[in-house]
């Protein structure tokens, strides 16, 4: 979509409109005079052949046209182009509780959410750091951010399960990562976002609550995955167990932090989240200006008006 960084100079249109008014006036003008004090008969004799309205008026208009375009261009159009953002920073936090071997999701929620987190790290651009930290009772950086890809697609596959759910400690340890990211120069803090994909309700540690008003303050959106369905069971010291998913919690840490609340029920539908977030996450749009496009134009209309007056009659003017 087109947008103008200078929108005033729109007002440069007004004057061209202007000037085709009175050219479209003087036409109709003299054409009533024309008509009105002279032999019509005499006119169609002297009158020089094959000069039709086309080749009347086209130089006219192809002039005007450039005149337009040329107005257009200096309220500076552009477009809007996405980059990736210096030293942005993605730590990816996977829940790892008991409740992931439900096979819900197949093969199970734990091995689609490893599949799918590796395609997600190799697809983002290389110039991004990526961390990853794994929760269950408690929450560990397993990789801390990093450009190294491989590094983090191996931890992702090594994984292990472990008893409870720590949702809000997986935040604070994300936090903690992405403040020690370093500054390689640059002030502040780097642009960061936490994926967070959890199945479960938290049942220990801080509370989803604190976490959001952290990530709030350090200014980090929190993007979450509620993964896996109502249905699912696992089968936990011979007993099966219901392991429904805590959308409600999840979404309010989104919403919270200014993140994006996504929901998974198969394999497909959490490939097809990571493939949204990866076009969205660490980018910033910059507008770029197109100027050059439309005085291009604005040249090649005025070239085809003086081509037509020199081709039909012999005059540049």
């Amino acid at each position: 979509m087109i947008r103008f960084l200078s929108p005033w100079w729109l007002l440069a249109v007004v004057p061209v409109l202007a000037l085709a008014g009175v050219y479209v006036w003087r036409q109709r003008n003299r054409r009533a005079y024309a008509v009105r004090f002279s032999n019509v008969d005499l006119l169609r004799a002297v009158a020089p052949k094959g000069i039709g309205p086309v080749r009347r008026h086209a130089p006219a208009v192809a002039f005007l046209l450039a005149l337009l375009v040329m107005a257009i261009s200096l309220a500076k159009p552009s477009v809007d182009r996405k980059e990736p953002l210096e030293r942005a920073t993605i730590m990816m936090a996977i829940d790892v509780s008991l409740s992931m071997q439900a096979g819900d999701v197949r093969p199970n929620r734990i091995v689609a959410a490893q599949e799918a987190a590796k395609q997600f790290v190799e697809q983002l651009p290389e110039a991004f750091n990526v961390g990853l930290v794994a929760f269950a009772k408690s929450a560990n950086v397993v990789v801390s951010p990093t450009k190294d890809r491989s590094a983090v697609t191996q931890a992702i596959g090594n994984l292990q399960l472990a008893e409870a759910t720590a949702t809000g400690e997986a935040v604070f340890t994300c936090l903690d990562a992405i403040a020690g990211v370093p500054a390689d120069g640059a002030q502040g803090a780097p642009p960061a976002r936490i994926v967070l994909l959890s199945d479960g309700y938290r049942t220990y540690g801080r509370s989803i609550e604190e976490a959001a008003s952290a990530a709030s303050t350090a200014n980090v959106p929190v993007s979450t995955i509620a993964f896996g369905t109502d249905e699912g069971i696992v089968e936990i010291n011979g007993q099966a167990q219901r392991v429904p998913v805590d959308r409600v919690s999840l979404q309010q840490l989104a919403e919270t932090t200014r993140g994006q609340f996504y929901e998974a029920a198969s394999k497909e539908a959490l490939r097809r989240v990571y493939a949204d977030m990866g076009s969205s996450i660490g980018y910033r749009t910059k507008p770029q200006e197109i100027a050059q496009w439309f005085i291009g134009v604005a040249l090649l209309l005025a070239f085809a008006a003086a081509g037509m007056t020199l081709l039909w009659t012999s005059r540049l003017l």
